[in-house]
């Protein structure tokens, strides 16, 4: 029965995915995959409140299965993150490569311990 919440969250995740991705890269004009970066910045901050929420004893085995294997399974993508910063390389935008990657990283972290701390806060 596990695995009905992880399809759940899934059915969600991956369409608001593409969906994001479409809004935010249209309201840029700019080579620099702003979409992927929001999703997956979003995916990092949402994980990190489920953490602390888990932890805190504030959520069952069921929404953790929901919402991270699940719902952030599918908005996040490290696959075209991958793609994308490759392809900044490859096209000679270098400088945005390497912020693409230095950003993700560091904005990612910061959305997931910011969650922590949140979840914390409302539940510690």
């Amino acid at each position: 029965m596990n695995w009905l919440y992880v399809v759940l969250g899934a059915m969600v995740g991956a369409p608001l995915r593409h969906l994001t991705d479409r809004a935010v890269q249209s309201r840029h004009d700019s080579v620099f995959p702003w979409g992927t970066f929001t999703v997956n910045v979003a995916g990092c901050l949402v994980l990190g409140l489920l953490t602390g929420a888990v932890a805190a004893g504030a959520a069952d085995s069921r929404l953790q299965l929901l919402l991270g294997p699940g719902l952030c399974g599918a908005l996040t993508t490290y696959s075209t993150f991958s793609y994308e910063t490759l392809r900044l390389a490859e096209t000679g935008a270098r400088r945005y490569a390497a912020a693409n990657v230095a950003a993700s990283v560091a904005a990612g972290l910061g959305a997931a311990c910011a969650g922590a701390a949140l979840a914390r806060a409302w539940w510690g």
